[in-house]
């Protein structure tokens, strides 16, 4: 199995996306674990086929998020992202994101999965979302992870999509040096302004002015239509949306489409 180190070290990563339908405790119901962890198999084994570095399993299907997740909800991330680990392991790196911003749970969920790397949405600063003002907790994140699973990287969004900047967070430049120089985070993601929504190239440019040794990574947006503009400017694309049959989230993966995304990155 590959280190993160190794992941990082690839030229230009591409990270696929498991949306989970609803977990069981939902606001919405779903299919059940089972079948959420067969769906995400077979998504899984597409991405892989595809040419994919790497994978993250989040609850986007819990929507409505609570900012911390319950004890149930970790341990069902923990069963889906083990499963791919355990059939895929060798060709993808597995992450987990416990949405909305559960940065301990998804180190919890990751480390017993065997996974690589957690992504968390506000590591540091505060930004305004539907969920009301998220936090973020980059102190007790490292302190945990260097508990529990010190091998583990730290992915972080810098201004995270649906949401907005509260206070002295809403600077993009300086957002960026905090979340990787005093944050800690290991690779800073630069999205647009939702799910889907392609990431601003001005952005990406501000970000890489700001820290140019940090990893960066795009976290929405990422297309055929607008890989020639946005490919150059990152060192990795986490890519969902654009990767499912018709750019429909509730359609399984298309392996054109991965092939198709792989090779556009470049």
């Amino acid at each position: 199995m590959s280190t993160f180190a190794s992941l990082l070290a690839h030229p230009k990563p591409l990270i696929g996306v498991l949306h989970l339908p609803p977990l069981p405790g939902a606001p919405r119901s779903g299919p059940g674990l089972q079948a959420i962890v067969e769906g995400a198999l077979r998504d899984a084994r597409v991405l892989a086929e595809g040419g994919a570095q790497a994978v993250i399993v989040e609850n986007l299907g819990d929507a409505p998020f609570a900012e911390l997740v319950e004890p149930h909800v970790t341990a069902m991330l923990a069963v889906v992202a083990q499963q791919v680990v355990a059939e895929l392991g060798d060709s993808l790196m597995v992450g987990v994101n416990a949405l909305r911003n559960d940065g301990l749970s998804a180190l919890g969920a990751a480390a017993a999965a065997g996974a690589g790397f957690v992504r968390i949405n506000v590591l540091s600063g505060a930004m305004v979302t539907d969920q009301g003002v998220i936090q973020g907790r980059a102190r007790e994140t490292l302190l945990y992870r260097k508990r529990v699973a010190p091998h583990l990287g730290i992915v972080a969004d810098v201004m995270v999509k649906h949401a907005a900047p509260l206070g002295v967070g809403s600077d993009l430049a300086q957002s960026a040096k905090d979340c990787f120089g005093r944050g800690g985070a290991d690779v800073l993601v630069v999205s647009g302004s939702g799910t889907g929504a392609a990431t601003s190239p001005a952005d990406l440019e501000a970000v890489r002015r700001a820290v140019p040794r940090a990893p960066l990574w795009i976290g929405s947006g990422f297309s055929l239509a607008t890989a020639e503009i946005l490919a150059p400017l990152c060192t990795g694309a986490i890519v969902g949306t654009a990767l499912h049959q018709d750019g429909d989230l509730d359609a399984p993966l298309d392996l054109k489409r991965v092939q198709a995304i792989r090779a556009a990155l470049g």
